[in-house]
């Protein structure tokens, strides 16, 4: 598939302690929590468990050292090229102690929030452009009318946001998912941020797909990686919600035990897509949760709170797609709909793209065509709803005959009967039903 690439600029690793620009306390507190809850007493493995270079994390164990909270175990490890182990001191033992009953966090350093700020704007779902071809190859499995493409090629080069609206079962989920294979190419996600002593983790392998990396090899001083490791290279990511999304789920997670918090979906889905399908069936109101997105879509920024009450803003660097069966104006005041960039309705397939997609769903499933089967369909069940296509209707009606011909045990066919079979499980009937 061609895919759009921007060619990223990764983020530069520190050369040193002064570049972390993260408070000197919090990063040896980290390291000597990592060395006690890892078990890990060279400095490679510290490197690596802390994700920072090997001469930066040289300097913290220096410093660990001088205050007396580690010390060298005396032994060369011919294993690892001849390192020097280091174990805590009693005080170190103890200092990490205190150290977690503050804060379980361990293991990478975070980015601060500004140094994270500067590698989104590098990596602008903004940045993309997205051609014709490339939109087609993504949705090469759909059927759409080019008139459709018109429109959503300026919203996803845009990078803004999209109303997708219009009756359900025609694709405005796979058209959805179609945009996210469009922008193809990868982004650098931190493991965690700091933000006023406070560290956010980000990195979600359930919403992140990382790209896999050659290991470093642990024995040399200069690591080869290209980037800073505190990041994770990853495909543009994308965060889908339906009915279930509520407005608390946008908000910072504080976790009482850890004492850390998980960034919002949102946060998660900076550099790519946040799809927010089926609109109008979650608890809130669209409406609420339009004006929960005001600020950001607007301004590029978002405001997120602590436990303390602090506020603080966060970049807001995502293309949002909204997907509803509802007419617009139903949902929505008209302020609401200002804020939505691009409004594309997505309608059911003409008769032609119709038996387009009949016929390519019949190929992929083995099923033969049948010309008095599809003369059926056409002219005696779909005037019964006034010749209303829809997309999802092809593959139903094709799977109900295959599973009536594997109960029958009988090959793979269509026929005006199994037409009339499969229709009859395709809606239910207006009745009333006596208790």
């Amino acid at each position: 598939m061609n895919m759009q690439t921007t060619n990223v600029i990764a983020p530069p690793a520190p050369k040193g302690l002064e570049e972390m620009k993260l408070p000197l306390v919090m990063m040896r507190d980290i390291l000597l929590k990592t060395i006690f809850r890892k078990n890990a007493n060279l400095v490679s493995e510290i490197a690596e468990a802390i994700c920072l270079p090997t001469s930066v994390t040289q300097e913290l164990v220096d410093i660990a050292r001088s205050q007396k909270l580690l010390e060298a175990t005396g032994t060369l490890n011919a294993n690892s090229g001849n390192e020097m182990g280091y174990q805590l001191t009693d005080a170190g033992k103890a200092r990490a102690l205190d150290a977690l009953s503050q804060s379980e966090y361990f293991g990478a350093m975070p980015v601060p929030l500004d140094v994270y700020r500067e590698q989104v704007k590098r990596q602008s779902i903004r940045n993309i452009q997205v051609t014709r071809d490339q939109l087609v190859n993504a949705m090469g499995h759909l059927v759409l009318p080019d008139s459709l493409l018109d429109h959503l090629g300026p919203a996803v080069s845009a990078g803004r946001s999209i109303l997708m609206y219009g009756p359900p079962g025609n694709g405005k989920s796979s058209i959805s998912n179609g945009i996210r294979d469009a922008l193809g190419d990868n982004v650098y996600v931190p493991r965690a941020i700091e933000y006023a002593g406070q560290v956010i983790t980000v990195y979600d392998p359930i919403v992140h797909n990382a790209i896999e990396q050659e290991p470093d090899d642990p024995t040399q001083l200069r690591r080869r990686k290209r980037f800073d490791t505190r990041y994770v290279m990853c495909e543009r990511p994308t965060v889908i919600t339906g009915g279930e999304l509520t407005l608390n789920m946008l908000d910072l997670v504080y976790n009482p035990t850890a004492r850390t918090y998980q960034a919002p979906l949102q946060l998660k889905s900076t550099g790519g897509i946040f799809i927010v399908d089926d609109l109008g069936r979650q608890s809130e109101p669209p409406q609420a949760l339009i004006n929960r997105w005001i600020v950001p879509l607007e301004e590029g920024k978002d405001i997120l709170g602590l436990q303390s009450g602090e506020k603080f803003e966060v970049p807001f660097d995502t293309l949002v797609i909204f997907s509803t069966n509802f007419h617009p104006n139903e949902i929505f005041d008209q302020a609401a709909l200002r804020r939505i960039f691009f409004k594309i309705k997505i309608d059911g397939p003409n008769q032609e793209n119709f038996l387009k997609i009949f016929a390519m769903v019949a190929r992929k499933r083995g099923m033969p065509l049948d010309e008095a089967a599809l003369v059926h369909l056409l002219k005696v069940k779909y005037p019964t709803i006034n010749n209303i296509y829809a997309n999802y209707q092809p593959i139903f009606l094709i799977d109900q005959m295959i599973s009536i011909c594997e109960f029958e045990g009988i090959p793979y066919q269509m026929s005006p009967e199994l037409i009339d079979r499969a229709w009859a499980n395709m809606f239910v009937r207006d009745e009333e039903i006596v208790k």
